[in-house]
């Protein structure tokens, strides 16, 4: 069964057009008007080995906070769909990623419960038109509205880029692991029966 989703959003501040696919190869096709962000959602796909492909046309001549935050609406509303009823998959996944001096950890639950807890005092910079608060605003985006926990924890580092990017890469491999199928489970990977 194809694990994939196309989503489009339409609002007065940005238009989306996004495509996930949760087994594919990591490939990013990505074009949202923010240089740093598109490189970000490219390690977000290179990282988890999804497929992505992303158009967004948002109101940048006001700053990119619109784009992020709804693109990453988008991409949690394609994890509820490329999921399904989830049944078979892991369900939780953590990393732990260094990236120079930096290392951040994620943890994550595809638990149908939406809660971030977010433990990263990210510097405040300007990284190209992408302000490096944002990353807490598109994860916390993702995690709403695909419906999951998600923990991230910056034990250390200095350097703004490298913080956000350790982050992208710490949830991807995190995500990753969730969503992979368990070969030992059957059904949905909860006592409830359903998540």
């Amino acid at each position: 069964m194809s694990r994939t989703a196309t989503i489009r959003r339409e609002t007065a501040e940005t238009k989306i057009d996004l495509t996930l696919d949760l087994d594919g190869r990591g490939t990013a096709d990505v074009a949202t008007g923010v240089g740093f962000f598109d490189h970000m959602l490219a390690h977000l796909a290179r990282h988890g080995l999804f497929d992505l492909r992303v158009r967004c046309d948002g109101d940048l001549h006001v700053d990119a906070h619109h784009t992020v935050e709804d693109v990453g609406i988008c991409v949690g509303k394609a994890l509820v769909h490329a999921l399904g009823d989830k049944a078979g998959i892991r369900r939780y996944g953590d990393a732990t990623v260094p990236m120079d001096e930096t290392l951040v950890t994620a943890a994550v639950d595809l638990s149908g419960r939406p809660f971030l807890v977010w433990k990263a005092d990210v510097p405040t910079e300007l990284l190209g038109t992408f302000s490096s608060q944002l990353s807490e605003e598109f994860w916390r985006a993702v995690s709403s509205v695909g419906a999951f926990n998600l923990h991230v924890i910056l034990h250390h580092g200095k350097n703004t880029h490298h913080v956000v990017e350790a982050t992208f890469k710490a949830v991807a491999r995190a995500l990753r692991q969730a969503v992979e199928p368990d070969p030992r489970g059957a059904g949905v990977p909860s006592t409830k029966g359903v998540l």
